[in-house]
């Protein structure tokens, strides 16, 4: 008897839930995902973060075909003298401050967390590490113990000693971060909290007090870099440089990857004492190499991330109803608030079966919508998912007044 996809998904591949969307995917195009029916979907949440310049953009499926057709793994990490990653660090450098010029390639955003955390303790030879609470850094074992919701920590204990956390935004908090500190590490907009943007003052200040006690900072960019918010990385917008930068998501055009970026005189940390004091197989994988060089120079010849400032105006503009409480947001990173999960939950089913509309909540924001749409959004495509979303508010609302 012949499985379907379906049941070969359920039987076989570990889940994360009890309740998988359990959505069956054939193709996807730009803004769009279609079923093995043709059903077409519009995606507003980019694979979360991922999908910056739209599903198979056509130059980044050219690079990697220009890719397949010379090699693909070849050595362990930093070895062999490959042309994909070494022209991705330096267009990666040509985005970024001076100083921070040398690029360490991982398969993810949370493997590029645990190489920052790793550096960050070499170069101060410090062991504390400060975090914000509602952060969310990814699920390995470093990145998870700087994670700031205890729900999802507690069932793994124990994990990494002497974390502590703060809370974002908040300027009494910057006291608890000392000479014991190896790194402070924050997202430049918390994605998880619910698109948290820091207060104006802020992150200068945090800097500063890094500064002060010799902490590295390390800014988290794996939602919010990549032109997601309206500049190539997030934190061009508050006037603060970090010591470390960790991205992914978005970087990759949809194939896996994600680095960390430091100066060259922390990054030597890792060469000697012991030599291969960070390594990894795929890590700097040619193909997807290639594919983040050629959606780096797709937002940046599109010019997708001026772009982001008027098109999020635009979702802003139209997403009002009684129902939404606030629209949160830095660029094409939003969050609509509703009262609680039970009144968003079947919006956002409804707007999924009913209007072919894919979208999710947060993390540790489960009453707020998430947007993040692909960067290449366009207005008539904002038109339709604003039209469909206020459709399935409408239905929700209507169906619970009859109730």
């Amino acid at each position: 008897m012949v499985q379907t996809t379906r049941q070969l998904f359920l039987r076989h591949q570990a889940q994360t839930s009890d309740f998988p969307l359990l959505l069956e995917i054939d193709r996807a195009e730009g803004v769009y995902m279609y079923g093995p029916d043709g059903r077409r979907y519009l995606d507003l949440i980019s694979g979360i973060g991922v999908s910056n310049v739209g599903h198979r953009h056509p130059r980044v499926l050219a690079a990697i075909q220009a890719q397949l057709d010379k090699y693909l793994h070849l050595m362990v990490y930093g070895e062999l003298v490959q042309a994909a990653p070494a022209q991705l660090a330096e267009a990666l450098h040509r985005t970024l401050p001076a100083q921070l010029d040398s690029v360490y390639f991982t398969n993810s955003g949370a493997e590029a967390i645990e190489g920052a955390l790793k550096l960050a303790k070499r170069h101060t030879g410090r062991t504390e590490l400060i975090s914000c609470f509602s952060a969310y850094h990814g699920s390995t074992h470093g990145a998870l113990s700087i994670t700031g919701s205890e729900g999802f920590k507690n069932s793994f204990r124990p994990l990494l000693p002497d974390v502590r956390h703060i809370h974002y935004n908040a300027l009494p908090d910057l006291a608890l971060i000392t000479k014991r500190t190896a790194a402070v590490v924050v997202e430049t907009v918390q994605g998880e909290a619910g698109v948290r943007v820091p207060a104006p003052g802020y992150l200068p200040a945090l800097r500063q007090r890094c500064t002060e006690v010799g902490a590295l900072l390390i800014l988290d960019e794996i939602q919010c870099g990549y032109g997601r918010t309206g500049s190539f990385w997030a934190f061009e917008q508050f006037g603060i440089e970090p010591d470390i930068l960790v991205c992914a998501k978005g970087m990759g055009g949809g194939m896996p990857i994600g680095a960390f970026i430091a100066p060259q005189a922390i990054m030597a940390g890792f060469k000697t004492n012991p030599i291969l004091g960070h390594c990894t197989t795929f890590g700097g994988h040619p193909v997807s190499c290639a594919a983040a060089l050629a959606t780096l120079q797709v937002i940046q010849d599109e010019k997708l991330a001026e772009g982001v400032a008027e098109k999020a105006e635009r979702f802003r503009r139209q997403l009002r109803h009684p129902a939404i409480r606030e629209v949160r947001g830095c660029g094409l990173l939003m969050a609509v608030e509703f009262e609680s999960f039970a009144v968003l939950k079947p919006i956002i089913d409804h707007a999924l079966a009913q209007e072919g509309i894919l979208t999710d909540w947060f993390l540790f924001c489960d009453n707020s919508l998430r947007l993040a749409p692909p960067l290449t959004i366009s207005e008539a495509e904002i038109d339709e998912a604003c039209a469909a979303l206020l459709r399935a508010v409408d239905a929700v609302a209507n169906a619970s007044v009859l109730a």
